[in-house]
């Protein structure tokens, strides 16, 4: 462990939102803090809020889709740092459409970058975890990687994958003294889902058969992101809290809200949770009303 602080912590997608947010907190607490961003310029962003928080964060170019981009990110903590203590996946994306609608390569890019980005990163990032003699990996996930949700299919495809992905990971790594966790927030208002650009053009053609379908739903989307006081800082602090625990859980759910709807899947038989939770968004779904 890095005798300076806490150790090291790589954050992936640090470049703004929950990813920036993320990078203070944990620095506050004494770690060691590597924020991944995909430019200088934000890079230059970050180092500066850091520094008018008096806290001491350090940028790494790094885009986890490009597997040598990982791999010299890597290098360069090792260089400065000689191990990492944590990892924190965070790197995300996603976008709005009926999965019919979504052009192929998005959906691809959403995987790349929400699993496959997740699997490199991680797999480069072992050896200098193995080195630290043990440490944490929380990999960030949402509510969607337990419950589906219209309209972010592929999105909430990749987050599934992820909890698969990170459970099996805890049990290889446990000999290791690696612990694994998923930090599951529900919605929060962050830039991901509140740029114009994340609604697909082709949701907005109005020869796509899902159209109608597509508009009568989307207020209700924007209603939920409106009304949601989950903020970047409450999930940053806890990862900030999963990252110090010394026998972290495989799972964390954060958002009154989220937890409450992980609570009724869990403890609901499947048809009585589906006649509530998703008859609910069908019957809104099948509205009358027009469509963009």
């Amino acid at each position: 462990m890095n005798k300076r602080g806490k150790g090291a912590v790589l954050i992936t997608g640090a470049s703004r939102g929950l990813g920036r947010a993320m990078a203070m907190e944990i620095a506050a607490r004494g770690y060691s803090v590597w924020a991944g961003v995909r430019t200088s310029e934000a890079g230059s962003e970050i180092e500066a809020e850091a520094q008018r928080r008096s806290l001491v964060v350090r940028t790494v170019t790094l885009d986890v889709t490009d597997d040598g981009s990982v791999k010299a990110a890597c290098q360069a903590i090792q260089a400065s740092e000689g191990s990492l203590y944590g990892l924190v996946n965070n790197a995300g994306m996603t976008g709005r459409a009926f999965f019919e609608d979504y052009p192929e390569d998005v959906i691809r890019r959403i995987f790349e970058v929400n699993l496959f980005g997740v699997m490199r990163v991680t797999r480069h990032a072992l050896p200098l975890i193995r080195a630290n003699q043990g440490g944490r990996i929380v990999n960030i996930s949402s509510i969607g990687g337990r419950i589906g949700s219209n309209s972010v299919t592929p999105y909430v495809a990749s987050k599934f994958g992820l909890e698969g992905f990170s459970e099996s990971l805890a049990l290889e790594l446990h000999p290791f003294g690696i612990r694994v966790s998923v930090v599951s927030p529900g919605i929060i208002r962050t830039d991901i889902w509140k740029e114009s650009s994340r609604i697909l053009p082709q949701a907005r053609n109005p020869d796509s058969p899902y159209h109608q379908y597509f508009w009568r739903m989307e207020p209700y989307a924007e209603k939920l992101l409106d009304s949601s006081r989950l903020t970047p800082e409450d999930v940053a602090r806890k990862v900030a809290e999963v990252l110090g625990h010394r026998r972290p859980a495989l799972r964390y759910v954060v958002g009154r809200r989220a937890a409450l709807v992980a609570f009724l899947r869990k403890h609901l038989p499947d048809r009585l949770f589906d006649a509530v939770y998703f008859g609910q968004i069908r019957r809104l779904m099948m509205e009358t009303g027009k469509g963009r």
